[in-house]
């Protein structure tokens, strides 16, 4: 009788990787959720894997930041290190690559940023290099998620150029200027060092313009398109799965997660069924699949 089912099949771990060797440090505001070595990496995606998770999503921090974020198109940058030892390692794991320039920047936005603004077009060449990069080190999907316009167009038409038409671009389309994002700049330490990321992020109020921006980047060459956050958007997320029909993400964001967490840890929530009910929630909406924190959890839940 029951309309929505969830298995493991349907999740997508994000993880934190991040310089040196033994490197394991706890994420305090994501309970369970910690920066990872590469080598550390490997071992919780082992451990991922076994729990029948078919990916996970790398986000990056490097030993150092600059203005340009030089680090996310480094060929031996700390994404595109960890991507080669999982491919050898894990072959058959799925790896995203987050496509952003602020996990890399040292004033934390997605771009460059010139007289105080965030410069849209001289960004998109450093992401096409990022893509790039990324896909050739063994990405299986790029997911920009800087929302500059026009970075989708500009990614497919780099990577059909390098010789990488094969790899799909898992859009952002609909990233919304979210409360709930705290967590993760804690995490990734990509806190705008000034103002904030409204310009190009998308206005919590707004639900057309979401459509137009899914629109725009299927246009443009996205194979699958995500909501994020999730929970508070279950709106959109049924929307842009009825309306366009292809496949379709949701992110379960590092706020959403903390604020179960904490819940939960207070004795306010059971675990078990706040988690599962929030992933089922999700997937009800629409996602065929879900990035969450809560991933390895709900597996084991799942069984």
């Amino acid at each position: 009788m029951r309309e929505t089912q969830l298995s493991p099949n349907d999740f997508i771990y994000p993880v934190f990787v991040c310089a040196g060797a033994g490197v394991r440090i706890p994420i305090d505001s994501m309970p369970g959720v910690c920066n990872l070595s590469i080598d550390r990496l490997v071992d919780e995606c082992r451990e991922v894997a076994s729990l029948g998770i078919p990916g996970v999503i790398l986000f990056g921090i490097p030993p150092a930041k600059d203005a340009i974020g030089s680090g996310g198109y480094d060929d031996k940058g700390i994404v595109q290190e960890a991507t080669r030892s999982l491919k050898r390692e894990l072959p058959n794991l799925l790896v995203i690559a987050d496509t952003c320039l602020c996990e890399y920047t040292d004033h934390g936005h997605c771009g460059i940023v010139e007289d105080g603004r965030v410069h849209n077009d001289k960004t998109l060449e450093l992401l096409q290099k990022a893509a790039v990069s990324q896909a050739r080190a063994g990405a299986d999907i790029i997911a920009p998620s800087d929302m500059m316009d026009g970075r989708v167009g500009a990614i497919r038409s780099a990577l059909d150029d390098a010789q990488l038409e094969q790899v799909p671009i898992l859009s952002y389309a609909a990233k919304y200027a979210s409360s709930f994002y705290g967590p993760f700049r804690d995490a990734a330490q990509s806190t705008p060092q000034f103002g904030d990321r409204r310009s190009y992020q998308m206005d919590p109020a707004n639900h057309r313009e979401a459509m137009r921006e899914i629109r725009a980047d299927l246009d443009e060459g996205a194979d699958m398109v995500m909501v994020k956050p999730a929970m508070p958007y279950l709106d959109v997320l049924w929307h842009a799965k009825r309306e366009f029909g292809v496949p379709t993400a949701a992110y379960q964001v590092s706020g959403e997660f903390a604020m179960l967490q904490a819940a939960i840890r207070n004795g306010w929530l059971d675990r078990d069924r706040a988690m599962i009910e929030s992933l089922l929630c999700i997937k009800r909406a629409g996602a065929d699949f879900i990035l969450t924190y809560f991933a390895k959890q709900a597996a084991r839940f799942l069984g």
